[in-house]
């Protein structure tokens, strides 16, 4: 079959940076997924992401789709002929339905009966012809969350587009996208290339971009280009930049011809906290930073421009004139802040609203400083200090330099609080207690950082989950999820002995009587036992383990996770599954019993040897796992319960629980009842899977 390239571009305005990559993806996963349906082949599918443009090229696309053979069913040949052996009206309708005669109909004959058939060759549409409409269905399914109309058109875009190529091998395929004409021309960069660009053929467009255009249109050579740049240019500066791969994603969708340029500032801005200065390079200004060979920030930064330009020191002081205020308000809000001691801002906590119903922030410091200490007077940590760090751990969202950088919360609280000589730990903690802030962050470290944040997340859930607003759906405006998460990996993975339904009835008694926190305890506690799902999920803990564990309710955490390994490991063992089938078996009896079960055994009354064995050999276990089990060391026990399998299986295999005298069966399911209340000590293994 015939192949050709496609080249299907949209060139528009100045997509949004932190949007270009995940556009340009979803655009070219939209395109495969079409000529998938479509039936087309193709050897090879590539994207190209430029500020200025999306655009895909398929290398060797068929022309057309495979001819297909087409049969449809008619009548049956019973309802088809009459008597007199003519056609009937079901086989004349079918027949004029397929647009031929009776008599060039076929015959399928299968052993459930025999049918009138038309068979024929349907021809495949040229490839030319569904293009049009996989581009339109690919750009419609785009994750755009805002789109924009431009001028007085219909259509809708993440941004205004300017031209459309489709280009099928050398020839344009006439079209109308987003109400652009398209065409074989393009344009390249908006200032060394302004004017149109003519593409005689899909398979030259990069090329010629590049060569005639000065646009690197594949966005990961450019990516590549771009981090070269950036440490060539850090190496003559004798430091090492900082490549963050976000930013330099970021910077990647803002160029499309990079030029990498170094600048310098005054050396006293580095007297002010270098999170500062780097958030304004960064964030700011898209910046890279530099440090030295002893990992302190140096007095130079690394932009990336998007032209090639004949006097680079003129873009260098250009730079270096925008960053120089913002670095000057920096210091000035470092001076500033200083004047006064962070406790200073409590009272105005006091003015600023957590949530209408819960208070203000000052109300919920009081509560956080309440939990904090309980916490840390729990865990035999310092409970001054924890109550100290939950006191000042909002007081820096007053200050200037926050209110300038909301994204250095937490950590100028810490500059501060060393500045006014409060204690190591506490100052950690002021900044430490947000972590985890995202998935796979790290955890806050000492003791007093964890009271504080555990406390912090803890408050919040109860509140909110008190006034009614739970998460539903995507909906979770408070990060409610992030923050049950965050308690869980700080209580498991810190392996900090805490009783979760504890900690959630101390934070409940510290909110207002108007406020029915107590109602929140249990909800809370299973929203954030819930998410141990994906917690263990992502650890590829099975969920039958997790199932086993949590059914029998155990509330601290870090035992949970004990347990789940204990069962996790048990369940490799050659016993588990003949012991997990035993347990359930074992559960199905104990549910029968109308009475209350049970519980003490006497050797005296068995009659059967496999009764006796199993009961000797469940007493001489038992003692040797209590410890074991007192001390959580759950896998040994189970090790050592695994040696149980042979007695079970004999005694199943030998002994009638039901039996008629009620004495003999009473002591049965006695026996039974010790066993399973054994193995529940740790977990219901009949959950497990086989």
């Amino acid at each position: 079959m015939s192949t050709r390239d496609l080249l299907v571009e949209i060139g528009t305005e100045e997509l949004p940076p932190k949007s270009l990559k995940k556009l340009s993806e979803a655009f070219t996963a939209g395109v495969k997924s079409g000529l998938d349906a479509s039936e087309l082949t193709f050897t090879d599918i590539k994207s190209f992401a430029s500020p200025r443009r999306l655009a895909v090229v398929v290398s060797d696309l068929s022309e057309s789709q495979p001819d297909k053979n087409v049969e449809r069913r008619g009548p049956a040949l019973q309802a088809a002929y009459g008597e007199d052996g003519c056609p009937t009206k079901a086989a004349l309708g079918f027949a004029s339905s397929c647009g031929v005669k009776v008599e060039e109909l076929d015959k399928l004959e299968t052993n459930k009966g025999s049918w009138l058939v038309f068979r024929s060759e349907q021809k495949g549409q040229a490839t030319a012809d569904l293009i049009p409409n996989i581009v339109a269905d690919s750009l419609d399914k785009l994750p755009i969350p805002k789109r924009m109309r431009w001028g007085d058109l219909d259509s809708q875009f993440v941004r205004p587009v300017h031209w459309a190529v489709l280009l099928f091998g050398d020839s344009v395929i006439d079209a109308e996208i987003l109400s652009v004409k398209t065409g074989r021309e393009t344009y390249g960069h908006r200032f060394h290339s302004p004017d149109a660009i003519t593409i005689p053929a899909a398979a030259e467009y990069e090329v010629l971009l590049e060569s005639n255009g000065k646009v690197v249109a594949d966005f990961y050579r450019r990516k590549q280009t771009v981090k070269a740049q950036i440490e060539q240019a850090a190496i003559k500066l004798n430091g090492k930049a900082v490549i963050n791969e976000a930013l330099l994603e970021e910077v990647t969708s803002m160029v499309e011809w990079p030029s990498a340029v170094a600048g310098n500032f005054e050396q006293r801005f580095l007297d002010v906290p270098q999170e500062a200065l780097i958030s304004t390079m960064s964030t700011n200004q898209k910046y890279f930073h530099l440090l030295d060979d002893k990992g302190r920030l140096m007095p130079h930064f690394i932009t990336v421009s998007n032209i090639e330009s004949k006097n680079p020191t003129m873009v260098q002081e250009g730079n270096e004139r925008v960053i120089r205020p913002r670095f000057a308000d920096a210091e000035f809000f470092w001076n500033q802040d200083r004047k006064s001691r962070l406790d200073a801002h409590l009272e105005s906590l006091k003015s600023v609203v957590f949530q209408k119903k819960l208070g203000t922030v000052y109300d919920k410091t009081r509560r956080v400083m309440q939990l904090a200490g309980f916490i840390a007077k729990q865990l035999n940590g310092n409970e001054s200090e924890a109550i100290r760090a939950a006191e000042l751990c909002k007081c820096d969202l007053m200050t200037e330099m926050v209110g300038e950088f909301p994204n250095l919360q937490g950590v100028m609280g810490r500059y501060y609080a060393q500045h006014d000589k409060e204690s190591a730990d506490v100052a950690i903690a002021l900044d430490d207690y947000y972590r985890p802030r995202f998935a796979g962050d790290k955890l806050p470290e000492n003791l007093v950082s964890q009271s504080v944040a555990l406390a912090d997340r803890i408050d919040t859930l109860v509140g909110i989950f008190a006034i009614g607003q739970i998460p539903t759906g995507d909906k979770d405006p408070y990060a409610l999820r992030r923050a049950a998460l965050g308690v869980l990996r700080i209580l498991i993975e810190k392996n900090l002995d805490l009783d979760l339904r504890e900690l959630l009835q101390h934070s409940a008694h510290s909110f207002e009587k108007s406020i029915d926190s107590n109602s929140a305890i249990e909800p809370v506690n299973e929203f954030i036992l819930d998410r141990l799902k994906a917690y263990y999920k992502d650890k590829s803990i099975r969920p039958d383990v997790l199932d086993a564990v949590i059914s029998i309710k155990p509330s601290r955490p870090c035992d949970i996770d004990a347990r789940i390994q204990a069962v996790t490991t048990f369940r490799d063992l050659a016993e588990a599954e003949s012991l997990a089938a035993a347990n359930k078996r074992i559960g199905n009896i104990l549910k029968k019993v109308e009475s209350s079960l049970p519980d003490q055994v006497d050797a005296t009354v068995f009659v059967e040897a496999e009764e006796i064995a199993l009961f000797d050999e469940l007493s001489k276990l038992a003692a040797a796992v209590s410890p074991l089990l007192k001390s959580g060391q759950y896998s040994e026990a189970l090790t050592q319960l695994a040696g149980l399998r042979s007695p079970i299986d004999n005694f199943f295999d030998k002994v009638m629980v039901m039996a008629d005298d009620m004495k003999l069966r009473n002591n049965r399911i006695a026996l039974l009842n010790q066993l399973h209340s054994l193995f529940m000590q740790v977990a219901d293994i009949s959950r497990l899977q086989g």
